[in-house]
């Protein structure tokens, strides 16, 4: 008995420290684009702390921080309906686009962390770190790729069941 409650008592703390919303929308999009559904929480964390209307200094809307101009052109190559800006902030569309985009960035550089700068700084900037070396040069981008890569596993361990991890 002593070892459940060591073994629930974390994961109380981590529920309250790291909340998880939309798990059903997450779990389907990670499922449909072959993602694994706690990067994909953690991702919209990091992006938005799950508020469906965040929207950044930069113009980036919603649950996974879209632009407008990517989210339009995840659009167009997804055969969806006709892009309207606020759709970004339903919570379905946004990681409907969001997941294709990961899944395109993580077929695109076959690594889950330059996928993850990319989705965070741009596929051009992460391709020129690739032609002079491969590091991430941006200090504010390593550390997003490590915050999403350290809440994965917080994710799947908090909630394993949720995400459908076990």
């Amino acid at each position: 008995m002593g070892a459940w409650v060591h073994r629930s008592e974390p994961d109380v703390y981590l529920r309250a420290r790291h909340p998880l919303e939309y798990e059903h929308i997450i779990r389907g999009h990670a499922v449909n684009h072959a993602l694994d559904p706690a990067l994909l929480a953690a991702v919209v964390y990091v992006e938005s702390r799950f508020d469906p209307n965040a929207e950044s200094p930069a113009g980036a809307i919603g649950l996974m921080q879209l632009l407008p101009d990517t989210a339009k052109g995840i659009a167009l190559r997804t055969g969806g309906r006709r892009f309207v800006v606020a759709d970004l902030r339903d919570p379905e569309i946004n990681v409907r686009y969001g997941s294709w985009y990961l899944d395109h960035l993580r077929s695109r550089y076959d690594d889950t962390r330059l996928a993850l700068a990319a989705y965070h700084a741009g596929q051009g900037n992460v391709d020129d770190w690739l032609r002079s070396g491969g590091e991430i040069q941006f200090s504010e981008t390593r550390d997003y790729v490590d915050e999403v890569t350290r809440l994965r596993d917080v994710y799947a361990d908090a909630y394993s069941a949720e995400l459908g991890l076990r």
